[in-house]
């Protein structure tokens, strides 16, 4: 046994001997994006298999534990002809042979390293060590020495990437004695410049974005002229968009002596509404001696064959195009009751264990994808906060965090106590795919839809877990979205046990965590912002998927007897409409600055606005609803509605 396993040993020493594996290269920090980080590594001999070998980074901050956070087994990896491996971001140019996702190597105080071994021998939080240990490298960006990191790796250096104060990327780069220097960073290639000269080949149009029916110039470009044809082939298909998309040839060749090929790809303009597409340029096989300096170039296609819906936006809004598919005998059992049996029957009814549906927070893209899609273009959402459309293609989780949209609690997180639970949030498994709740799960409350809004991503951060009231939005916003918000916070406070809205702004260190302010805000915004078909539509697609509804969207009024003048009052779906129901007339916002929306369901007429004086000073005919312009001194004043020989008066406040 002892000379079998001393044979082992003899032939691991000699093949690694042979073709010592050692960090080459390393690129931890790409100002402000972290897309171009890398680590290259090297063997001794050119085309070098790394089987058995296994990359290993680890953490070396207080709360990481000089422990393992990323491994990659590589098995099946080999170097190339100047023994270069190379491991990097998504805009790292040459291509890396094996891609991460951006932001994936942190800055440091932390360490690179290569082990005997695969990648089970490191499972997360792996504290650092030298058996098997290859190589490693320890590495900064101006932060003070881990000494306990060095002592675990065996080494006496930490590098620092930051030692010229250069505010532009440099890379930490080993030098032919082993020792390192910090310079502008040379990825695919030997850092002293030596070695086998790639020619670079790169893709690029001069749009990323076409509408179907368009032509699309591909160019196809090499660093020098090549010496006889190139011919390669590409792929251009990707998940939706399919080769009935397009006509057009796939193989490509770049003439002797030229650098340069242009390919055109026709887009079919089809009459089917597929939804915008994305077009992902990939190259196939490269012949030797090539390297690609980018690839997977992605062209939004933008289908113009989008339908636009019957109902308005909420800045524009409509009302009564949209039923509720709420049953008939939805709400029976709030018949006759009031305070806390309202409440209570409500919640009976939306948190039901035995109907109601959850979802994982990752359905909750498909679900707002649908909820909150725009009327105005079904291949967009309407965005909370900002009032604008978006792509639905530019979820943030798809695409960079710029310009694109995401998730938002309107009932902050951290103010909640619920977040992402791993097991159950990370699948999206569709509408079949549920967990039954109940009025005590909390955690629900993360992936629930009727709390949660499709948002601009960087609103989002601006509203943070703020308080409604101390957030009103963005600037110059109309505030269509605000009784939106309110009636969702009201589902979410009766559906939940655990959570609360007050008045006034609870102070996070007065253990009121579980406490979002601001009541009297939120009942105004209800109040001047009602439901419309907007939200009503969205109530009817979140009830297909949770089987429960917003009863403040169907049922308005319930909020006055929960919350606001009617508090105490035994709540009916039959009473008067002077009483319980929305006005003939009402008008909104109420207070109002340059405009005031009138909604008057079915009806037309002629409406004027006076002073307390008496004197006219707007006049304008109506037709359901119509907005009034104003133009106006802060104050109080009039409004007759004239409507089949009867009038019916209003007061305005300018603000």
């Amino acid at each position: 046994m002892k000379n079998i396993y001393f044979l082992v040993l003899t032939i691991l020493f000699s093949h690694f001997s042979f073709g010592q594996v050692v960090i080459n290269e390393l690129d931890s920090d790409t100002p402000s994006t972290d897309t171009q980080e890398f680590i290259e590594l090297k063997s001794n001999t050119p085309n070098f298999s790394l089987d058995g070998l296994v990359l290993v980074l680890f953490n070396g901050s207080a709360s990481g534990g000089d422990s393992s956070y990323f491994t990659l087994d590589l098995d099946g990896y080999t170097t190339d002809i100047n023994g270069i491996f190379l491991i990097g971001g998504p805009e790292v140019s040459p291509v890396p042979d094996f891609l991460l996702f951006e932001n994936t190597i942190q800055n440091g105080a932390d360490a690179v390293a290569i082990y005997l071994g695969n990648e089970a021998d490191f499972p997360e939080g792996t504290v650092a060590t030298t058996t098997n240990l290859l190589d490693a490298l320890i590495h900064d960006t101006d932060d003070a020495d881990d000494t306990g990191l060095m002592t675990l790796l065996g080494l006496m250096e930490q590098i620092n990437e930051d030692e010229n104060n250069n505010k532009t990327t440099e890379s930490i780069q080993r030098k032919d004695d082993g020792t390192y220097e910090v310079k502008t960073p040379t990825p695919g290639a030997l850092n002293d410049g030596s070695g086998v000269q790639f020619n670079g080949i790169m893709i690029s149009t001069s749009l990323d974005e076409y509408n179907e029916g368009d032509s699309i110039d591909i160019v196809f470009t090499t660093e020098m002229n090549v010496t006889s044809d190139l011919t390669f082939d590409v792929i251009i298909t990707n998940e939706g968009f399919m080769t009935s998309d397009y006509s057009g040839s796939t193989s490509v060749t770049i003439p002797t002596g030229m650098n340069t090929v242009i390919n055109t790809i026709q887009i079919v303009d089809d009459s089917d509404d597929e939804g915008d597409e994305v077009m992902k340029i990939t190259f196939g096989s490269i012949p030797l001696g090539f390297v690609r300096l980018n690839d997977n170039k992605e062209v939004r296609i933008t289908d113009n064959d989008f339908t636009v819906a019957s109902w308005g936006t909420p800045v524009n809004p409509t009302f009564g195009n949209v039923a509720s598919t709420a049953p008939v005998d939805y709400y029976n059992p709030l018949e006759g009751l009031a305070d806390t049996a309202l409440v209570q029957a409500i919640q009976d009814i939306v948190a039901d264990p035995a109907t109601v549906r959850t979802h994982s927070y990752a359905d909750i893209v498909e679900i707002l994808s649908s909820a909150d899609q725009s009327p105005e273009n079904s291949n967009q959402v309407w965005l909370l906060y900002t009032e604008q459309n978006r792509a639905k293609l530019d979820f943030a989780g798809f695409t960079d965090a710029s310009d694109s949209w995401n998730r938002e609690h309107t009932y902050p997180r951290s103010r909640g106590e619920f977040g992402d639970y791993r097991e159950f949030d990370d699948i999206a498994d569709g509408m079949s795919g549920f967990f039954t709740t109940n009025a005590d799960s909390l955690r629900h409350a993360n992936s629930d839809a009727h709390g949660l809004r499709a948002t601009d991503s960087n609103e989002n951060s601006s509203r943070g877990n703020q308080h409604y009231g101390e957030y009103n939005g963005p600037a110059a916003n109309q505030g269509s979205w605000k009784g939106d918000v309110a009636r969702g916070i009201f589902f979410l406070v009766t559906r939940y046990n655990a959570l609360q809205v007050v008045n006034g702004f609870p102070d996070d260190t007065d253990n009121t965590i579980s406490e979002l302010g601001d009541l009297a805000t939120l009942l105004d915004w209800h109040r001047n912002d009602p439901p419309d078909d907007f939200e009503m539509n969205r109530n009817n697609i979140i009830y297909n998927w949770q089987f429960n509804r917003n009863p403040f969207i169907d049922q308005p009024s319930l909020v006055e007897y929960i919350w606001g003048d009617n508090i105490g009052q035994t709540w009916s779906n039959t009473l008067s409409v002077n009483e319980n129901e929305r006005p003939e007339f009402s008008v909104y916002p109420n207070p109002a600055s340059d405009y005031i929306t009138l909604l008057a369901k079915g009806k037309h007429g002629d409406v004027e606005v006076f002073d307390t004086l008496g004197n006219m000073l707007v006049t304008q005919s109506f037709n359901e609803t119509t907005r009034i312009h104003l133009n106006l001194s802060a104050g109080l004043y009039l409004m007759r509605i004239y409507h089949d020989d009867t009038s019916v008066m209003k007061r305005i406040i300018i603000k």
